[in-house]
């Protein structure tokens, strides 16, 4: 960038201001290449001749002066832009006293230190090349004239100054380019790192070619520019004794007269910035007079923003939403915005909305300003509209239990009839705070295990507005028949069962499907009772009553008392199975076998025994004539567990006639004859039956032993 602005100033200077003269000569600011188009001799007749090489009069001529940065060797090629033209230069110096110590009086110069007069050539080219030595002395400092192509290199010394001056011999209106080479450096405040450290830059935008003046924008034209504010771009940090100014046409730039600093500006003038180096410590340094200089002009840049429609979610009905005001579209292109609540605000740049992505507000109009990267602005404003609101219906789901649990049951939550809205999505919640803050959601939504409760499902529209309704979930219970009950019946018999009226429709492990079925037998029977949707299992069960039993019979003479157990009470009696009595007492039976019948309050197949009433004796007489001697009860000895015992009058055993004694008794105890008198004896056994019934005959007998 250094390179290209002292081009372009050199190139500008040579075509507008003919430096043709040894006082006004070009300062060259360090080894660019440089190009001119001489136009003429200049002011002063200098004479190059008398002791020089050139011709005594100049032609189209150049002058140009040059101080040594670094020490070593210098080259340099002229280059014709046409081949057929002669150029001729000469070198003088080193001096330190400017174009005065170079002339001896009438501007007549000294010996050059190198001079060249050599005609055109093939290539037109001439100049000092490297592959010359300089000459030996006493010629080392001085060259009358040089008629070859080239001339030696020179030797030069850091802090030497050197004056050149080229000439067209044959003042065609062709210019030429030269270019440095060689190990030395020319001074240059624009290359020294220390004075220029960074690049300058132009002002505004490159233009798409390098000679193409860059382009500033502005915020419309023609308007007030201050020029001032583009120099610390343009300086870009460096020595703050770079200078610049600006003008509007080529001869300013030149001499730097007439700088603009604030003035009416348009978009069709090229401006130009022109900058230059002063060293406060040494103001006649050669490096003062040199400059660089670049052209721009103005662009107009400014902007224009359009109105804008956003929408957010009026959510719960609040009243408020929560609007991006990022996204209105009021410009295309890459550009700072900034929200204020009113216009008034804007204008004044106060109470700007800081939180322009999440603003909440109600429905109104906000403004925007849009500051494109040249700093110009634009303002909109931005209508604040609410979507259609989603508007959700509280909804009831009531599911059947579940069999393992009766207290809960599995809700299909997706299928409540809250409301729909387009585009739609569902998120369900235990609690509404969940809700609200989308936290906790239900899984698995379509199989959800729970009491009778109440939860929240959150409906999102396409537009991400949402609305939250409640579901009250309700558990139906088993609801069973309360007629419906275990039954207890005979062995033998039928009943009906009946689940009673009320239900939907019934299912019986039957394969019925009517209220009730009959014909029903000892054993365990199921029912699906419908209630709405719901099916509650019904068990019942049809037992078999417990059949009563004779426990014990009692006989007193030809009485019979039947002591009944089990079954249930009240117990009817019969001796013949078909006459009843509820009292369990008969008399006056025969002697021998009498049936007892026995039944419960079932009145099932009665119970059955054959009871023996055996003969009665009241009296013996045992004096050993045979005749009534004994009590002889052998004839029951089928019956099991047959015992025969007597009593005395106080209750205390005498005789035991068992099956050893023959069930025999002949009025003796513990061998003796017992004394005349009345005593107690009773009978016992086991009927035959399969409840080996416990019989009992009880009665009196009269001894009467002789003395």
């Amino acid at each position: 960038m250094k390179k290209t602005l002292l081009l372009l100033i050199l190139f500008i200077a040579q075509i507008f201001y003919a430096q043709s003269d040894c006082v006004t000569a070009i300062p060259l600011c360090g080894n660019s290449e440089l190009s001119y188009t001489p136009s003429g001799h200049g002011n002063i007749a200098e004479n190059l001749s008398t002791n020089g090489c050139l011709g005594r009069s100049e032609n189209f001529s150049v002058w140009y002066t040059f101080t040594v940065a670094t020490p070593g060797t210098l080259t340099f090629v002229i280059d014709p832009n046409v081949d057929s033209d002669d150029y001729d230069f000469a070198v003088y110096g080193p001096t330190s006293n400017g174009c005065s110590s170079l002339q001896t009086g009438n501007n007549v110069f000294v010996t050059p230190l190198r001079c060249n007069y050599n005609g055109s050539t093939p290539t037109g080219n001439t100049g000092l090349t490297l592959t010359l030595p300089p000459p030996p002395p006493p010629n080392t400092n001085g060259n009358a004239g040089n008629s070859a192509e080239w001339s030696p290199y020179m030797q030069v010394q850091a802090g030497e100054t050197y004056y050149l001056v080229v000439d067209n011999f044959r003042s065609s209106p062709d210019g030429f380019k030269m270019t440095w080479g060689g190990t030395a450096t020319l001074s240059s405040a624009f290359n020294d790192p220390v004075l220029a450290p960074n690049p300058f830059l132009p002002p505004g935008i490159p233009g798409a070619n390098p000679d193409d003046p860059s382009t500033v924008m502005v915020c419309g034209l023609p308007s007030q520019f201050n020029f001032a504010t583009l120099t610390p771009g343009i300086i870009n940090g460096n020595n703050p004794n770079f200078q610049v100014t600006y003008h509007d046409n080529v001869n300013d730039v030149i001499t730097g007269e007439d700088p603009l600093t604030i003035a009416t500006v348009n978009g069709t003038t090229t401006y130009y910035y022109r900058i230059r180096y002063f060293d406060p410590d040494n103001p006649n340094s050669v490096i003062n007079k040199c400059f660089i200089s670049g052209k721009f002009k103005f662009v107009n840049a400014s902007i224009t923003a359009k109105n804008a429609t956003i929408f957010a979610c009026n959510n719960n009905s609040e009243g408020t939403g929560k609007f991006d005001l990022t996204t209105a579209d009021v410009f295309t292109g890459t550009v700072t915005k900034k929200y204020y609540p009113t216009l008034a605000d804007l204008n004044a740049d106060t109470n700007e909305i800081t939180n322009p992505t999440a603003y909440i507000s109600p429905e109104k109009i906000v403004y925007v300003k849009v500051i494109s990267a040249f700093g110009c602005t634009a303002t909109a404003a931005i209508t604040l509209s609410f979507h259609p609101v989603v508007t959700l219906k509280d909804a009831v789901m009531e599911e059947c239990y579940i069999e393992n649990d009766v207290t809960q049951a599995k809700f299909d939550l997706t299928q409540a009839d809250v409301g729909a809205v387009a585009g739609q999505t569902k998120a369900f919640y235990k609690t509404l705070n969940d809700a609200q803050a989308e936290t906790n959601p239900i899984t698995p939504q379509t199989a959800y295990i729970t009491s009778s409760t109440e939860v929240y499902v959150r409906v999102t529209s396409a537009n991400q507005c949402y609305d939250i309704a409640k579901i009250t979930l309700k558990v139906l219970p088993p609801v069973k028949s309360a007629v419906l009950k275990d039954k207890t019946i005979c062995a033998e018999d039928k009943t009906t069962l009946d689940a009673g009226p009320g239900f939907d429709g019934y299912e019986w492990s039957t394969g019925d499907t009517t209220q009730s079925i009959n014909n029903a037998g000892i054993g365990i029977y199921w029912v699906k009772l419908k209630t709405g949707k719901c099916f509650t299992l019904q068990t019942v069960t049809v037992y078999a009553s417990s059949q009563p039993v004779i426990a014990s019979v009692d006989i007193s003479n030809n009485t019979i008392t039947v002591n009944a157990s089990g079954g249930t009470p009240p117990y009817m009696y019969s001796i013949d199975g078909t006459n009843w009595q509820t009292t369990n007492t008969f008399s006056g039976l025969p002697r021998g076998e009498n049936k007892i019948f026995l039944k419960d309050s079932y009145d099932c197949t009665p119970v059955q025994i054959t009871v023996t009433v055996p003969n009665l004796i009241n009296a013996i007489t045992p004096n050993g004539d045979k005749v009534n001697d004994e009590i002889d009860y052998s004839a029951l000895a089928y019956k099991k567990n047959l015992v025969f015992i007597v009593y005395d009058r106080y209750g205390n055993k005498l005789y035991e006639a068992n099956k050893m004694r023959d069930y025999k008794w002949d009025g003796t105890a513990s061998g003796k004859k017992i004394p005349t008198g009345t005593y107690w004896y009773t009978i016992s056994w086991n009927e035959n039956d399969k409840n080996s019934t416990e019989t009992k005959y009880s009665g009196w007998i009269l001894v009467k032993n002789k003395e």
